[in-house]
């Protein structure tokens, strides 16, 4: 099995993406996370750029990788000046790294106009960084930037790059596709005619510019490239850099590559989340391979087919990548849908009772009414032991009243008085909040916690409004999504309303009682392990 090396750019590239800003700390957590999936480089950034980027270097010295090797990123001396007296490349030393990426102009066109040299002094940079960074004994890994580019428009000149970078002894030249503008057809053809020519081994950094950058990168190993440069989740500057997710997932158990360590395909998954809630940036649902929805099926004949055979729908097992299988109940369910749901969450239903279908049908009545139990499990849950007799209801209400007061140059005061009864105890309480729906909120933990200690342990997370029907103004119908947490997982909850506090209302009582409903089922477990 032949290997491919993953060169992982994500602290210095990844971080230039917008809206990304990584702390010291944030990159160290992230260089950890990278060495357990086993990518053999982490590029930790460029420290002759910033201070943050020294200060990660001197700290990372005391990290112990068990696979990777760290490396610094820098650039090709200045015209005019000697390696030895290149601020650059002097950062570069003080790293304290073994192993460093130079980038160096493959494109006429960019030495001229951006570096403001000539031809021959930028061979002259090339080769003199080098050599220079190689007496130091340091391994060399040459990025030849724009080289796609460089090489469609003056090719003979963009070899010469290469040819100096390998004549001066660099032991890796990358071929990178730096605006992101090549096809997969140019890119296998281009990488095969390098080969022809350069002994070094090859690898490739592809941009996302066409969104080809995965295509790009596979097509480059095909053509020949020992290494493959990207970032977790594809972050990076304008459109991002090709994902390593996606390209580890597809060269290991599509293309019969070795890129990890054995075993740690599949750590896919909890390292692309891991990284995105470190970059504090959501990972997309739909992401391929790793993604929240990538292996979730909606439609009723997808469901049904998926429990039969899973190769039916699923291109590879979601266990490969460490992802799970999802079964949605919604508007485009059927009975496959609620068995396997039924399943999933160990309820007793009788999946061919006529009551099942009136199940469904109540199901589809009310996501046409608005609501969206996909993103509402908890919800769902709920509804479904209620329709089948297995919920036990934890308390009533009997009546709720909000009150909103603002005075002049004054803030907004929201008050809520709550009833409602527990077994034979009527508990009648108030509170206040930053808004009618937290002083709702605090209102009922106050009443429930009397009888239900549990409610201290979970908080809300989130809270989304939906306005429905756009046209209706403001008498229009909304829908509330809660998400809350406790000490080891998270639920959703949905209500839906032409009146905000009612939505709400409902969306927070569902968020409550699966909290009861939780507890209860947890208990039940502890005995049933005894």
């Amino acid at each position: 099995m032949a290997k491919v090396f993953i060169y992982d750019t994500t602290l210095r590239d990844g971080s230039q993406g917008e809206g990304i800003s990584l702390s010291v700390e944030d990159k160290l957590k992230i260089a950890g996370k990278l060495d357990y999936l086993g990518v053999d480089y982490i590029e930790g950034g460029w420290p002759g750029s910033n201070p943050k980027d020294l200060e990660f270097f001197r700290r990372a010295k005391e990290l112990i990788f068990k696979h990777a090797r760290l490396t610094a990123f820098g650039s090709t001396r200045r015209p005019g000046v000697r390696p030895e007296e290149d601020a650059n490349l002097n950062a570069l030393l003080e790293a304290g790294v073994k192993t460093v990426a130079i980038f160096g102009k493959s494109w006429d066109f960019h030495v001229v106009e951006a570096l403001k040299t000539t031809l021959e002094e930028n061979l002259s940079m090339i080769r003199e960084t080098v050599s220079y960074l190689k007496n130091k004994n340091l391994e060399v890994i040459y990025d030849a930037e724009h080289f796609f580019d460089g090489y469609k428009n003056n090719g003979e000149y963009a070899l010469k790059t290469l040819q100096a970078a390998a004549e001066a002894g660099a032991d890796w030249i990358v071929l990178c596709d730096t605006n992101g503008g090549s096809l997969p057809d140019e890119v296998n053809r281009i990488v095969k005619e390098v080969k022809s020519r350069i002994k070094t081994p090859l690898g490739i950094h592809a941009h996302n510019d066409g969104e080809l950058a995965v295509a790009n990168s596979l097509a480059a190993v095909r053509a020949g490239v020992d290494m493959v440069q990207g970032t977790i989740n594809g972050f990076g500057e304008r459109c991002g850099n090709a994902n390593l997710i996606s390209v580890i997932a597809n060269l290991e158990y599509k293309m019969g590559y070795r890129c990890l360590p054995e075993g740690c395909l599949r750590r896919l998954t909890e390292v692309a989340r891991y990284v995105s809630e470190i970059a504090n940036v959501v990972l997309p649902g739909h992401q391929p391979f790793v993604g929240q929805s990538a292996f979730t099926h909606k439609g009723g004949v997808h469901v049904s087919a998926v429990l039969k055979d899973s190769r039916t729908y699923e291109h590879i097992p979601p266990e490969v990548v460490g992802n799970r299988r999802r079964v949605l109940v919604s508007e485009l369910s059927g009975i496959s849908n609620l068995r396997y749901k039924a399943q999933e969450l160990d309820l007793d239903i009788p999946i061919d009772a006529p009551e099942t279908r009136k199940v469904i049908q109540r199901i589809k009545e009310l996501e046409y009414q608005g609501f969206q139990f996909e993103g509402a499990e908890g919800s769902l849950e709920l509804l479904l032991r209620k329709a089948f007799g297995q919920y036990r209801q934890h308390f009533q209400l009997e009546s709720f009243k909000i009150i909103v007061e603002k005075r002049a140059e004054q803030e907004t005061i929201s008050e809520a008085v709550i009833k409602i009864r527990v077994d034979d105890r009527v508990v009648h309480t108030a509170a206040e909040g930053n808004g009618p729906v937290n002083a709702l909120d605090n209102a009922l933990r106050k009443a429930l916690e009397e009888f239900y200690p549990v409610i201290r342990e979970m908080h809300l997370t989130d809270y989304k409004v939906r306005v429905l029907d756009e046209k209706d103004a403001t008498a229009a119908k909304v829908r509330v999504l809660i998400e809350s947490r406790d000490k080891t997982s998270s639920w959703s909850t949905v209500g839906v309303s032409t009146n905000i506090i009612e939505a709400s209302w409902q969306a927070l009582l569902d968020s409550m009682d699966y909290a009861l409903l939780k507890q209860q089922k947890e208990k039940t477990a502890k005995r049933g392990l005894r």
